[in-house]
């Protein structure tokens, strides 16, 4: 029972660090004051992707083959960032909350995350030991790991005062996130 969340949970927990989710929690932990909306979307998402991966084991990737989820994932990154660097030089505005933090973060993890090494790690796990204690263990790591994203997003916004300045970035970060998928093809 322990090791089957044990093992979940540190591996998942080592392999999200820097990944391009952490970056894109980051971004929007620096766009909301709503931390727990924010927080609440990320993790109904991660509970519903890594939920089917969890019942699904190793059947998803063969449904649905990840060079389609990373292109998709990889295009959506880039026409956000796009978009968003569009949007500046439209609108100049002194509000930089996000809208919806549940939603934006809800549709980043739901969309990016079909297919993630994390999703297929999850998958492996459930073939492997007792999928419901595999969920627990990646649950809790994602958990940890939005949080600390989201509190390092927070500080971000706190030493970057602009708007315009962290608009730019987030852009970059999605621009950059969405190159990085047709990379790992």
């Amino acid at each position: 029972m322990i090791q089957d969340i044990l093992v979940p949970f540190i591996a998942i927990s080592i392999a999200e660090i820097g990944d391009k989710t952490q970056l894109a929690i980051i971004s929007l932990g620096s766009k909301s004051k709503n931390h727990l909306q924010l927080f609440l979307g990320l993790m109904l998402a991660f509970v519903i992707v890594d939920g089917i991966a969890v019942i699904l084991g190793n059947v998803l990737k063969n449904i649905i083959p990840v060079i389609y989820v990373k292109i998709l994932a990889g295009i959506i990154f880039i026409t956000l960032g796009v978009f968003m660097l569009l949007h500046l030089k439209k609108e100049e505005r002194n509000k930089t909350e996000l809208v919806n933090p549940f939603l934006a973060g809800f549709f980043l993890v739901f969309i990016t995350e079909w297919g993630d090494k994390s999703q297929i790690a999850t998958g492996l796990f459930a073939a492997q030991f007792n999928p419901f204690f595999v969920f627990i263990g990646i649950i809790i790591a994602l958990a940890l790991f939005s949080l600390v994203s989201i509190f390092i997003g927070k500080l971000v916004a706190g030493l970057i005062s602009k708007k315009r300045t962290i608009d730019i970035i987030a852009a970059l970060i999605f621009i950059i996130l969405g190159i990085g998928q047709f990379f790992n093809l």
